[in-house]
């Protein structure tokens, strides 16, 4: 086969591969709706979309994938022609669509070890179908799913360093890993000097190893992880295995980078891009060429008359104009609408509200609100731990809601909206919410809150974000370790964004996070405190006023200032930052900022330029430090500090010095 005929049936599988990850996304949300009398289009959907991967896997000797969703083809076909789905047919055919998923997600020589799968869930859909009438074609699910043509086996070549052992390492601890994957061990003494040459401290031993070819490179990778560097390691396949044809054995490679591409959906590494969007992208770059044709004729040697100076500021207007217009296409290629994550959401709830004997609906708004694909890739471990602790934790039994005067049935709702240059997704529900004096007692007990502590209900519902926090009495499979709620909190700090818990007893939990648009570029007002430079997000900022010494009120510790109608707490940004003690100010300006609907005014020094920011990650690049979320290399070549306007206006709330109007 030629590289050009590999490079070709690699595309061709990658295009494969990803789209039956989609319909397989798109066959589950549709299971979960297949009850009663079915919608007609939902069976076709699902018909057609096993029929295409059947289809597609065949041409590729996916044979595993092709028995499959031959016998689930039958069933939806049987459907189709009128037959009631019951209950477990719909499980067994979403243990099917997790089946096929997984199988395709492995590596290839790893497919085979899923053929006992296989075989028991079309038994499954034989009985199913069984107690339902007769069934076309299912009957052929009786016979055993054949099995795929056996891998090749591995060649390991493991020769470890002379200071291996220095190092702490045990090359026999892999040799016996290996063996117990099956391997047969021959060792290699060439390299042994003379007896009075030996040095016991360094290695002179190697080893030629076979491995079954059913163990994975994955698996192999791992037992050598720990000797990375520190050896001379070849791993290679032998010749393919007796039986296995030549075509399939030369796709193989082909079929497994493929593989390695498709199998990235999961995290979103991929974008699918309208063509609309590619074509504003390639008029915003013909308008920067024009532009730099432009100002080029302007790059010539002579003085500079006020004509000229003329053409070069309509110019670089023109570039900035451009320059802006290209960042937002390209924002707008990296963006990805929330329903992507969204979509994982509905066959949780269905699994854990079966598994736990609770009845749930889940009710989504906003799946087309769109953000940035990195950010998106943060939201849905988030999503999911919330989730399951709404089910969990937080929606009750049918009995007990009913005799709570509740519907059998309990809600969970997540909505998404767009919210100046962040998103805002909320996810309630109607249980019995958090026990307040259970959580404060537990974090007392731990140590997390001072033991003659009495922080208000707003403190004590976010104490569930510390790390390895939980109320739950015993460990289970769904919680009770303290992880879930802190992936939450670390997820979105990652990303800049935030979270904020509200809670009442007997009526429900409101869980709001917030995360911006996009990471990359934010509009700033670069402002002055002390002799440092700071940005504040133009879009955080509510409007600047000069103080008026008259309305400032000092209400026990706190300091407030009256706008209007208002009174907002005030802090000195200067203070904040430690670069001046309390009282040394002179500023006149109080910059009102606003974050969850509470505003805050900061002193600052001095209002300096507004310009679009260019967002660095501290965390990345330097360390986590409070109050501030990022930062930017100024056109001087000065480092300027974002300030967290969301991290201030919590820290003022938290303390206490909210004061109502």
């Amino acid at each position: 086969m030629s590289q050009m005929d590999a490079a070709t049936i690699a595309a061709l599988a990658s295009t494969f591969l990803e789209e039956s990850f989609e319909g397989l996304d798109r066959a589950e949300a549709g299971l979960l709706e297949l009850a009663g009398d079915p919608d007609p289009e939902v069976v076709g959907d699902l018909f057609r979309v096993i029929h295409s991967i059947k289809g597609g896997a065949g041409a590729f000797g996916v044979h595993e994938v092709t028995e499959l969703a031959h016998v689930m083809e039958n069933v939806l076909d049987d459907v189709r022609a009128g037959a009631r789905p019951s209950a477990e047919i719909r499980a067994a055919l979403l243990a099917g669509v997790d089946e096929l998923r997984a199988t395709l997600h492995a590596a290839p020589e790893a497919r085979a070890l899923r053929v006992a799968a296989h075989s028991a869930i079309c038994a499954r859909l034989v009985a199913a179908c069984a107690t339902t009438g007769p069934s076309r074609g299912v009957g052929a699910a009786a016979q055993p799913v054949a099995a795929a043509p056996p891998a090749a086996a591995w060649s390991v070549s493991f020769a470890p360093h002379p200071t291996l052992m220095q190092h702490g390492n045990d090359p026999l601890r892999i040799v016996r890993e290996l063996v117990e994957l099956g391997g047969e061990v021959v060792a290699d003494t060439s390299l042994l000097p003379a007896l009075d040459q030996l040095d016991p401290t360094e290695m002179y031993l190697g080893w030629r190893i076979r491995v079954p070819g059913s163990v994975t490179r994955e698996q192999l990778d791992e037992v050598f992880a720990w000797v990375d560097g520190e050896c001379a390691l070849r791993i290679e396949r032998e010749a393919p295995a007796a039986g296995e044809p030549e075509a399939i054995a030369a796709a193989a490679e082909p079929l497994r980078a493929a593989n390695d591409m498709a199998s990235s959906h999961a995290g979103l590494s991929s974008v699918r891009v309208g063509i609309d969007k590619i074509d504003l992208l390639m008029n915003m770059v013909g308008e920067l060429v024009i532009t730099q044709s432009m100002l080029g004729e302007l790059d010539t040697d002579g003085p500079i008359g006020s004509e000229r100076a003329a053409r070069i500021r309509e110019g670089l207007l023109l570039l900035a104009r451009n320059t802006r217009s290209l960042q937002e296409s390209v924002v707008r290629l990296r963006s990805m609408p929330v329903s992507v994550v969204f979509a994982r959401l509905p066959r949780l709830v269905h699994d854990l509200s079966h598994k736990l004997g609770k009845r749930v609906e889940l009710e989504t708004s906003g799946q087309g609100t769109e953000l940035d694909k990195t950010v998106l890739e943060k939201l849905g471990d988030p999503l999911i731990h919330i989730v399951r602790n709404s089910i969990d934790h937080g929606i009750e039994l049918p009995a007990d809601r009913l005799a709570a005067g509740k519907p059998e049935h309990g809600k969970i709702r997540i909505h998404a909206e767009h919210h100046g240059s962040a998103i805002v997704i909320e996810v309630s529900d109607d249980g019995r919410g958090l026990d307040h004096k259970r959580i404060l007692a537990v974090a007392k007990q731990r140590g997390l809150v001072a033991a003659d502590a009495q922080p208000d209900e707003d403190a004590i519902a976010n104490l569930v974000f510390a790390p390895g926090f939980s109320t739950a009495s015993a460990v289970s499979d769904v919680s009770g370790r303290g992880v879930g709620m802190d992936v939450v909190w670390r997820h979105l700090k990652e990303v800049g964004g935030d979270v904020h818990i509200e809670s009442t007893p007997g009526r429900g939990t409101r869980t709001t996070l917030r995360v911006p648009l996009t990471l990359a570029i934010i509009d700033g007002q670069l402002i002055r405190v002390a002799e440092q430079c700071y940005v504040m997000p133009l879009l955080s900022i509510v409007e600047t006023v000069e103080i008026d010494p008259a309305r400032c009120k000092r209400l026990g510790s706190s300091e407030v200032y009256r706008v209007r109608d208002q009174v907002v707490p005030i802090i000195d940004l200067g203070v904040v930052f430690g670069l001046r003690g309390r009282g040394e100010t002179t500023s006149r300006l109080l910059m009102i900022v606003e974050a969850d609907g509470f505003q805050l005014g900061l002193i600052v020094d001095d209002l300096l330029a507004q310009q679009q920011i260019v967002v660095k990650s501290l965390e990345t690049n330097f360390g986590r430090v409070d109050g501030l979320v990022g930062a930017t290399i100024l056109g001087d070549g000065r480092v300027a500090f974002i300030v967290d306007i969301v991290a201030l206006t919590r820290g003022v709330r938290r303390s206490g010095r909210q004061v109502a109007a």
